[in-house]
């Protein structure tokens, strides 16, 4: 077996080999180009010294060359490995370390932005720039797909919310198994689907790629990061019926855009990366006439576990699971929950990975009996949605009663001064869990003050926090999840002294 054939070979060409398969910009790829290109890149690879087994590292922009290197190195029956160009120097040369890569293909502007990294690499020979790939891409003669059984196909690293990245790998029928989410949200055959988020992330190298192959859709790709202008002008020139993106993205949408008729003609609005809100699923209803519904996975399963099923959103349930994935909620005596309290999410998925790259004792405490601890703390409602409350190092005790940081958070964005906030649990000077929120004002307002009425109103005492601070920005990983650890360290330093 091989993936990329199982997605790019005679059987599936025959289905929808002429119709687009990637749209990115003015340039349409059909499925049959796009399977030409792969064993192109593949030849390539074989050409530069890649053998089976071996790690292709990926610091490509998002187009149809990227998804071809990619699927190409699967195709060879190498590894690939997508990376996220907005780490840092040291988190990239972590990720290609640890991943013990092979080789290392850059593009051009990403090889501008990172002289120092692109030169170690060079003097390593682990390097490829964008302009020799392409020569040695034109110049390969195709050959047959490897065939690897269930070898390792890809490898993904955590986005770093917790610290440094952590590294796994994923067989070649986890491929196969992406676009579960597609046919939960009615998203078939032939239709148009866009994702804001990047292949180097679970979410994006599913929904912006794997999955619409996977169902004969046509993926529209942005190759930069996508901004709100960008985003919109994506929307207006390829009229997709289904947009995969994060919150942060709607909300920047919502903030800086005027005009979004366009996107009352998208069937299907999706997010994931981090909670929603009712107030954020009721602004883009308001504006586009669409129902954002939630989307719960994780790196470690690599694809969705849980969705909104249309017609259910309410922005607070994250929702029911997918047919693939197996959850339980445990509480702290290792039983279910009672109706209404919260428990820890554990995940069994036939796309899963078994464990962590070098980190043994991290494997042994999260990857138990086929089974995954995702550390996030969720309740049932009283229709048996499932709802995010945090995570479990994260929910806590206050008076005898549970609190999750995320209320603050809700209360304090529904003031026009906050333009951002996020809640973290921090020790105070008896050693006990208060919160700490965090804002960013909008404009000049003083949103320290607005937060802290705003949670007076809709609190109670035991739920306020105890610190209130603004912040220019929120710390976020490129999924637009919250580094919480980062605001923690903030607070921290401030009541130790340190500077």
């Amino acid at each position: 077996m091989n993936a990329a054939e199982q997605l790019l070979g005679d059987a599936a060409l025959a289905r929808h080999g002429d119709r687009a398969a990637l749209l990115c910009g003015d340039e349409a790829v059909s499925y049959r180009e796009l399977a030409r290109r792969v064993h192109a890149s593949a030849a390539a690879l074989v050409v530069l010294g890649v053998r089976r087994g071996d790690r292709v590292a990926l610091l490509m922009r998002d187009t149809p060359e990227c998804a071809a290197a990619w699927l190409g190195a699967l195709h060879a029956g190498a590894v690939a490995l997508s990376v996220n160009p907005r780490l840092t120097e040291a988190e990239i040369r972590h990720v290609i370390d640890d991943s013990g890569a092979r080789l290392a293909i850059v593009d051009e502007p990403i090889a501008a932005a990172q002289p120092s990294l692109v030169s170690q690499l060079a003097k390593r020979s682990r390097l490829v720039t964008a302009g020799a790939w392409r020569e040695q891409v034109r110049a390969a003669k195709a050959s047959p797909a490897i065939d690897v059984g269930d070898d390792a196909a890809f490898c993904l690293y955590s986005s770093g919310t917790t610290g440094k990245p952590k590294g796994m790998t994923f067989g070649h029928r986890a491929v196969l198994a992406a676009g579960e989410a597609f046919r939960a949200f009615g998203i078939g055959e032939g239709e148009r689907v866009f994702t804001t988020s990047k292949f180097y992330f679970a979410y994006g190298l599913e929904h912006a790629l794997l999955a619409p192959l996977a169902l004969g859709a046509t993926s529209i790709l942005c190759a930069d990061w996508p901004e709100a202008g960008p985003v919109l002008r994506i929307v207006e020139q390829h009229r997709p019926s289904a947009m995969f993106s994060v919150p942060t993205v709607y909300r920047r949408l919502l903030a800086e855009t005027r005009d979004l008729a366009a996107f009352r003609a998208v069937r299907r609005f999706v997010a994931a990366g981090e909670r929603l809100s009712p107030q954020l699923v009721s602004q883009w209803r308001q504006a586009t006439d669409g129902e954002l519904l939630n989307l719960y996975g994780m790196s470690e399963t690599f694809c969705a576990c849980i969705v909104t099923p249309p017609g259910t959103s309410n922005g607070e349930r994250t929702g029911a699971p997918l047919p693939t994935a197996e959850v339980r909620l445990r509480d702290a005596s290792d039983r279910e929950p009672a109706s209404g309290d919260p428990g820890v999410l554990w995940v069994r998925h036939p796309a899963m990975t078994r464990a962590y790259l070098n980190r043994p004792d991290a494997s042994r405490e999260q990857f138990q009996d086929g089974w995954f601890c995702s550390r996030d703390v969720f309740v049932r409602d009283a229709e048996g949605f499932l709802v995010h409350q945090g995570r479990s190092d994260e929910l806590l005790k206050v008076a005898g009663q549970w609190v999750r940081p995320g209320e603050a958070e809700e209360a304090a964005a529904l003031d026009p001064a906050v333009a951002d906030a996020a809640c973290v649990p921090v020790l105070d000077a008896d050693g006990l869990q208060r919160l700490a929120l965090f804002v960013v004002a909008r404009g000049d307002a003083a949103a320290d003050r607005a937060a802290a009425a705003a949670c007076e109103r809709a609190l109670p005492p035991h739920k306020r926090p105890k610190w209130v601070r603004v912040v220019a920005e929120l710390p976020r990983t490129a999924t637009g999840k919250v580094q919480r650890f980062k605001l923690r360290e903030i607070l921290e330093r401030e009541l130790s002294g340190k500077s």
